[in-house]
């Protein structure tokens, strides 16, 4: 498990739920429509989108999407149970991801641009400078 605190834009957040969720059978159109979201029910490592103004679309497999204007926050868990991730709006379409993410989210948070290669550099660093240091 990795400890995630890192800014993020709500559109790579995004990215990341889609591609550890519904990518392979996403519709083409919600998934170019940045305002449209997956969400999914507790028993099955919830996904929740808190929003101002947001309309049920469609259900599809175990994934419910909808249409979410302005974004407050997203509480996303795996199905797993091995992440636990919380995106909070700063200002606008900016906000911070913070929790704990498997190796297997890395891999999707990477992918959607919410973590660089150089947030992955300075955590490896960091972890390496606390353990030569407890030694």
């Amino acid at each position: 498990m990795v400890a995630i605190d890192a800014p993020a834009s709500l559109e790579s957040f995004r990215r990341f739920i889609i591609a550890s969720t519904c990518s392979s059978y996403m519709p083409r159109s919600y998934l170019e429509d940045p305002e449209v979201f997956p969400e999914r029910e507790e028993s099955l490592g919830s996904i929740y989108v808190e929003a101002a103004d947001k309309v049920t679309l469609k259900k599809i497999r175990d994934i419910t999407f909808v249409n979410a204007r302005d974004v407050l926050g997203i509480i996303y868990n795996s199905k797993s149970g091995n992440t636990t991730l919380k995106w909070r709006q700063l200002r606008r379409r900016g906000g911070k991801v913070t929790g704990e993410a498997s190796s297997n989210s890395l891999v999707n948070l990477a992918e959607g641009g919410v973590i660089t290669p150089d947030w992955v550099d300075n955590y490896l660093k960091k972890k390496n400078m606390e353990s030569t240091s407890t030694v």
